[in-house]
């Protein structure tokens, strides 16, 4: 005789992992949540689940919606376009709407469940012009530039991480491939993105004239400003947890702290601490960690970031007397700075 048994009492019945951060939903997450449909947005890595059954939608990084941007302008070169698949640098791919025709398309920043995303509903412009080979891609209006040469850019460079560009890349030579074409110049512009920039912290940290093009995992996390009590739930509830602010911290934090809890807290640091216990630790890039220690850890030196700041031998000892105030006034906690290929920079006593 057949298995009747339900679909859904089959998926409240398996595990459940987030592609994204690699995070294992305890049961009770799952069993909280009765909506089928929103947890296989959880098993996609489209949705985060909360402690309460709650799901909520992860938005695209300004990343994500200009590769898709980009590759529907490509492939418009040939047919209309109304949406495109991306391969996030997460590796989970996604199907972003993208209009394009006759090669040119835009496509809309989706905020997901983030109230507090500034570039929620931008959007995002590229043009294609057939080349005889290669694929080149170059940053117009409203994309900033660096003011200034840092460790990792040179003045004038267009501001896009090196995790966006890849995304953006792999999706034009994808289009290219699809299509046929020899070759293809893309264009990509954010008509708003100087005005928009202007509600960011772009021009402090020496990028001017427009957005920056970002996106570690090709997600926005819906936590970061949005009240999510899960993640409070599991810094209160972890025996000696791993908060870190970013996705390169959650990475190497997973590596250096193998069986311990890591915990993605972004810019909530000071909401984080005051709930974490005894034997926590703050590990991750220097950049939120020494800004939420001391706000003006950069002032009085020729330095506009915290990068640039960490690597000037001259300044060690402003870095080592903030990290020991900061162990004065969280005696419970061990920070841990690391550089961008996981060494560690800096430590409290």
């Amino acid at each position: 005789m057949q298995n009747n048994k339900p679909i859904e009492s089959k998926i409240l019945n398996e595990s459940l992992t987030d592609p994204v951060s690699g995070f294992r939903y305890p049961r009770e997450w799952v069993d909280a949540c009765k909506d089928t449909a929103a947890l296989d947005k959880v098993r996609q890595g489209l949705s985060v689940l909360t402690a309460g059954g709650l799901v909520l939608a992860r938005g695209y990084s300004t990343g994500t919606t200009a590769a898709a941007a980009a590759k529907a302008a490509v492939i418009s070169l040939l047919r209309p376009v109304a949406a495109v698949r991306v391969i996030t640098p997460s590796k989970v791919a996604v199907r972003v709407p993208a209009e394009g025709r006759a090669g040119s398309a835009r496509s809309i920043k989706n905020p997901g469940d983030h109230p507090a995303d500034i570039t929620g509903g931008l959007e995002i412009i590229a043009e294609a012009f057939p080349s005889e080979k290669g694929c080149k891609i170059e940053y117009g209006e409203g994309i900033g530039r660096f003011s200034r040469t840092t460790p990792r850019y040179r003045e004038g460079d267009p501001a896009v991480s090196p995790q966006a560009a890849d995304c953006i890349t792999g999706a034009v030579r994808e289009a290219v491939s699809e299509s046929g074409l020899p070759g293809v110049k893309v264009v990509i512009r954010v008509p708003a993105g100087r005005e928009t920039a202007k509600k960011t912290l772009n021009e402090r940290v020496g990028v001017f004239n427009g957005l920056s093009i970002l996106g570690t995992t090709g997600f926005v996390e819906p936590w970061d400003d949005h009240l999510s009590e899960s993640v409070w739930d599991r810094i209160g509830s972890s025996d000696h947890p791993v908060l870190t602010t970013g996705r390169i911290g959650m990475k190497f934090c997973r590596m250096l702290y193998p069986d311990r809890q890591v915990l993605l807290i972004g810019s909530r640091i000071g909401d984080a601490l005051d709930r974490s216990p005894e034997g926590t630790i703050l590990c991750g890039l220097p950049g939120l960690i020494l800004r939420f220690i001391d706000k003006e850890i950069c002032f009085g030196t020729s330095h506009g970031t915290v990068e640039e700041l960490m690597e000037d031998p001259s300044c060690r000892e402003r870095v080592d007397s903030g990290l020991r105030r900061y162990k004065e006034r969280y005696p419970h906690v061990t920070v841990v700075l690391l550089d961008r290929k996981g060494g560690i920079t800096g430590m409290t006593p």
